[in-house]
């Protein structure tokens, strides 16, 4: 396509639609391109299944809605250049469409409904009675896998791949369980984040009216995985039995850890590998054997691919014995959560007034949809 020329682009209904030349200069195959950006806001992105999303029956058409829904609703868009604009609204689906369209924005993120239109807030400031603030949000989840980076072998910060994508696995199958079946939630979204990692929208009502602090609660409970890059030990287990939420997850963790985690990233191939799992033993002579053991057979013929699951294999009958304390025997479980349980991104899910990225918007670093994934 010369930048001098123009093209036809034929659509399903077979009417021929003139195309604005783009210059080969600006044309990006692979990644993010502001022009394919234009082309999606025109013909594929669904504003009116967002629309009806958002506005939760209060389209306006039938008695007993609140028409103000969306108008009350917060969107931020990032332009080009890194332009950030915060506290839009709309009033209606044609008016967030022509928005969009003629913005353009990079990335549209979607916060909070609040008492007011976002754009009347000023009027609610200077130590007046009357307050802006947000009294209805999704409870929203960000699970990134950077934060698995001290497990991961295949890959490391935004990159992600086959081998380490069953993280995710692992926390949408947890966290969708627990908030079904503990929470009693219906309404759940899960999306991919469009680079590293997923998002999970909670939608009931009752979700959606919870303050920060039963934001908090929430978050906190499904929070097992504690620390930072100083600490060895990030999961403690405590009591003389898992509790029943952790005992239900740790099926599906022990299995995600025997048959993906421990073979796809090599967990104990390698001394190097090996010594990160040996650290969360309380049980010295118990390290020391699987260390002698495992040097001693570095050179035996076990193919490649067997090698962690073989020396897992060992591990776990040692742990298992019946000569070891119950704390010694219950780190096994603690190995397995340290590298299989969801990292919430706690700050996200706390605060009503937190934006994220909307669903379907284009992630402006890859160029790729956030699409929804199954729970």
């Amino acid at each position: 396509m010369g930048a001098d020329t123009e093209d036809h682009m034929e659509v399903e209904d077979h009417k021929e639609v003139k195309v604005e030349a783009v210059p080969e200069s600006r044309l990006v195959y692979d990644g993010f391109s502001p022009d394919y950006l234009r082309i999606y806001y025109g013909r594929l992105f669904p504003y009116a299944e967002m629309y009806k999303w958002l506005s939760y029956g209060h389209d306006g058409k039938h008695p007993g809605c609140d028409a103000s829904i969306m108008g009350r609703r917060e969107f931020s868009f990032t332009l080009e250049h890194d332009i950030y604009i915060r506290y839009l609204s709309f009033h209606d689906v044609s008016e967030m469409e022509a928005t969009i369209k003629s913005k353009c924005p990079h990335k549209i993120d979607i916060g909070a409904l609040y008492n007011v239109e976002p754009a009347k807030r000023t009027a609610y400031a200077g130590g007046s009675d009357r307050v802006f603030a947000p009294v209805e949000r999704e409870l929203v989840f960000d699970i990134d896998m950077t934060d698995y980076d001290d497990i991961r072998t295949c890959c490391s910060g935004a990159d992600i791949c086959l081998k380490c994508w069953p993280l995710m696995n692992i926390a949408i199958k947890i966290l969708d369980t627990v908030l079904r079946e503990d929470f009693g939630f219906e309404h759940l979204l899960w999306v991919y984040s469009g680079r590293r990692g997923v998002h999970c929208w909670v939608c009931d009502a009752r979700a959606r009216r919870l303050s920060n602090e039963a934001r908090s609660a929430i978050t906190r409970y499904l929070t097992l995985y504690k620390g930072n890059e100083n600490t060895t030990k990030k999961v403690s287990l405590t009591g003389p039995a898992l509790h029943p939420a952790l005992s239900r997850a740790y099926e599906i963790c022990r299995t995600y850890f025997e048959e993906h985690i421990l073979p796809n990233q090599e967990l104990l191939n390698s001394e190097g590998h090996f010594e990160k799992v040996l650290e969360l033993v309380p049980d010295e002579s118990v390290r020391a054997q699987m260390r002698d053991r495992w040097q001693d057979n570095r050179r035996a013929s076990v193919a490649k691919d067997g090698i962690s699951a073989s020396r897992w294999k060992q591990l776990k009958q040692a742990l298992e014995s019946k000569k070891v304390t119950p704390s010694v025997r219950r780190s096994l479980e603690e190995i397995i959560f340290s590298y299989t349980y969801p990292r919430i991104d706690i700050e996200v899910s706390k605060h009503m007034n937190h934006l994220l990225k909307a669903p379907f918007c284009i992630h402006p670093k890859t160029g790729r949809s956030l699409f929804p994934v199954e729970g």
